[in-house]
């Protein structure tokens, strides 16, 4: 709508002419203004509605404004009709009608009554019996009034326009999500995705009651005609249900991808668990081996088959084969990974009672080792290599065998076979004889 300018002095033919052509555009820019106002979609909307809230007492304080500016649009068009005609008279106004038309056109010569003295909400100016204005004082009124009565349809509108449809999509997603949750056996009371997903429904359920009811409650920001993309529909509520209805969505898919491949990773489960077994019965052998065969060295114990695991796994495959899919999906991932610790500890175990008698392969390698080296320099027939190296072996190669005392068996013989393969020490050289110098 256009803004009005202050009023002058007296005016000229002229200066009617040019005054009256711009009270008619503007009178028509009000006119356009007020008729699509009348006809937005978001005024019926709010006209239809049964609203609750800020949206009820605003949209009501609208409304007066709205009726209001129709009062006043109609007391503008008497006036700039008065002027039109009296400037009709003729050609050439005389100078008791240019009076006229300038106290028409520039003085308080509209006269409202009732509501319509109401003043721009917020300047606290009360009701009148009747107010005198002009032409520009009641236009910048209408376009106040006007102004925020638009606020509040443009407002209603865009929450209307971006929350209901958004929530209807969410909703349709929804009850896909729950028909998958059903039938793998996510129910209300029975898995805690069930109750989510029910939470979820009331939520959505209340929260699009809530938009249609109160639009403008679920406005944030600026006023819709201040400046572009000052105010925007909250969305903070939906943001939140739809990132919970993600959530649930990804674990309703991995019950639905446990449904898929359950018997194979049971399978591979009970592979993992056969595997630590039998790494278990090689190690129980093994320590039986070392304790006859090494003396003096500590054996640490094997334990004996997980049998909490198998419980497990029995449970695993009940639920598979009753369908419960739900309560099998965070079982089996537990069972994978405490198989694959299982496995690990099964290894280790090996490993620490086999570590004696694989310090004996390594004390008779390195026995062996020397031999050959011995030989390589033609000390195999040395009596006294020969009484080490016989010593150290019949330590290695009985049962039991004391490491301790054979690897210092070894090292004496390491050490002995060094003192021979070193080179000679060399004579000093003697001194000169002086005197035969002399």
């Amino acid at each position: 709508m256009a803004v009005a300018r202050p009023t002058g002095p007296a005016l000229t033919r002229e200066e009617v002419d040019r005054a009256l052509a711009r009270l008619g555009a503007e009178h028509e820019a009000v006119e356009t203004s007020l008729l699509a106002l009348q006809d937005h979609a978001g005024r019926r909307l709010l006209e239809g509605a049964e609203l609750t809230g800020v949206s009820k007492s605003r949209w009501a304080a609208a409304e007066q404004l709205i009726g209001r500016l129709w009062v006043c649009f109609d007391a503008y068009t008497a006036a700039l009709t008065a002027a039109r005609e009296v400037r009709a008279r003729r050609r050439w106004p005389t100078p008791g009608e240019l009076s006229e038309l300038t106290e028409l056109l520039r003085g308080s010569a509209v006269t409202l009554s009732g509501d319509a003295t109401l003043a721009l909400a917020g300047e606290g100016a009360g009701a009148r019996l009747s107010e005198q204005l002009s032409l520009q004082d009641l236009l910048q009124r209408m376009n106040g009034w006007y102004a925020q009565a638009l606020d509040v349809v443009i407002a209603a509108d865009s929450v209307w326009s971006a929350l209901p449809a958004r929530i209807d999509l969410l909703a349709a997603e929804l009850r896909r999500v729950r028909s998958l949750a059903h039938s793998v056996g996510v129910r209300p009371g029975e898995h805690p995705s069930g109750d989510d997903l029910e939470r979820i429904t009331d939520e959505l359920a209340i929260l699009r009651a809530e938009v249609l009811a109160d639009p403008l409650a679920f406005w944030t920001g600026a006023s819709p005609s201040s400046a572009p993309g000052g105010g925007r529909p909250d969305t903070a509520r939906y943001d939140r249900a739809a990132r919970a209805l993600e959530d649930v969505r990804r674990e309703i898919e991995a019950v639905l991808d446990v449904r898929q491949d359950a018997e194979q990773r049971l399978l591979r489960v009970r592979d993992v668990l056969s595997r630590a077994d039998r790494t278990l019965t090689e190690a129980r052998h093994a320590r039986a081996e070392v304790l006859s065969k090494i003396a003096a060295f500590e054996v640490p114990a094997v334990s004996g088959p997980p049998t909490a695991l198998y419980e497990q796994l029995s449970a695993a495959a009940d639920h598979r084969r009753h369908a419960r899919w739900h309560r099998l999906s965070p079982l089996l991932e537990g069972l994978e990974q405490r198989a694959e610790d299982e496995l690990l500890r099964a290894r280790d175990a090996l490993t620490a009672v086999t570590a004696p008698l694989a310090v004996r392969a390594e004390l008779r390698g390195r026995l062996d080792a020397y031999r050959a080296k011995a030989a390589r320099h033609g000390l195999a027939e040395d009596a006294f290599l020969a009484e080490r190296h016989d010593a150290a072996r019949r330590m290695l190669w009985s049962a039991p065998c004391d490491l301790v005392a054979a690897e210092m068996a070894v090292m004496r013989y390491q050490q002995a076979l060094a003192e021979a393969l070193a080179p000679p020490p060399t004579r000093a050289a003697e001194p000169a004889d002086r005197r035969g110098e002399a």
